[in-house]
């Protein structure tokens, strides 16, 4: 049997490289029972590899002149702080949200950056591993990209939403929340009829400004990290193809991989540290809003 027999297709290969290593088999298109095992475990490992190099910072931290990694990280404290201060204007709640911005941009940038690992290199690992444990490789599913699952980025936009509810009734209380609810953004009336139907149109607007708010802020981080995964698939293709021709015409193959491959690259470092920037951003301005009365 030849090679190009055993080679999957390009549509193959990207399917499976676009399957997640799941706890069960999903019921239907939402499925809540359903844990991705891949997405948590790199969560959960690169949560701890943030977590380390933070702390590592904080206990080298000198009062004299700092070396390079605490420079480094002196000026991404000191960024966030800015941001932070020039959003959320309640000191007590910047001790608060301005460390969470920290650890949220950080560690999405660390999620992101899983983008960058040859994309065959950890699914072709655990497919050994796999099958040398007695199971069938080709049913070896493993994505190492969490950001590009959308139960990270909305379980991360959601949780993003709870915090902000949780300030609109600190700061605001129950009673004054839910009378901005139903008065804002159109106010209300003396006329008893007008003011129930200004408060059904006022609550309706501000359900769907969260939901909204919430959606966008998840499908951003969710539909860029995607694109960027699956343009890493497109590009490790050209190379497959060439691997697998054994034709001197087919090196233009190997330039565009390895060309389009570096581009994308240095491009895609942009993207990751862009798209942590975007998230933690968002991440204050919907907190800050929390303080603002409508």
């Amino acid at each position: 049997m030849s090679v190009e027999a055993n080679a999957p297709s390009a549509s193959e290969y990207i399917a499976h490289h676009l399957t997640q290593w799941q706890s069960k088999p999903g019921g239907g298109l939402i499925d809540f029972s359903v844990v991705n095992i891949d997405s948590v475990i790199f969560s959960a490992l690169l949560g701890v590899v943030g977590i380390f190099v933070l702390w590592r910072a904080a206990r080298r931290a000198t009062s004299g002149v700092p070396g390079r990694f605490q420079a480094a990280v002196e000026i991404l404290v000191e960024m966030v702080d800015t941001q932070a201060k020039s959003i959320v204007h309640n000191a007590k709640t910047r001790k608060m949200v301005t460390p969470l911005a920290l650890v949220v941009f950080v560690w999405v940038t660390l999620l992101n950056a899983m983008d960058l690992v040859p994309v065959d290199l950890l699914p072709t690992l655990w497919r050994w591993i796999y099958g040398a444990a007695g199971n069938d490789p080709h049913h070896a599913y493993l994505r190492v990209v969490p950001t590009a699952d959308l139960s990270v980025s909305m379980g991360m936009a959601v949780s993003v939403l709870l915090i902000s509810l949780f300030y609109n009734i600190k700061i605001k209380g129950i009673g004054g929340w839910a009378h901005e609810l139903v008065c804002a953004p159109f106010g209300t009336s003396k006329n008893p009829l007008v003011a129930l139907l200004l408060g059904v149109v006022n609550l309706a607007m501000q359900l769907i400004e969260f939901i909204s708010k919430t959606f966008s802020h998840g499908m951003r981080l969710f539909g860029n990290m995607y694109a960027g995964e699956l343009l890493f698939m497109l590009i490790a293709l050209l190379g497959g193809a060439w691997a697998f021709s054994f034709e001197p015409s087919s090196l233009v193959l190997l330039l565009l991989h390895v060309v389009l491959g570096w581009a994308w690259s240095v491009f895609d470092i942009l993207i990751i540290v862009l798209q942590a920037f975007v998230f933690m951003m968002l991440t204050l301005v919907y907190i800050g809003q929390a303080h603002e009365a409508h």
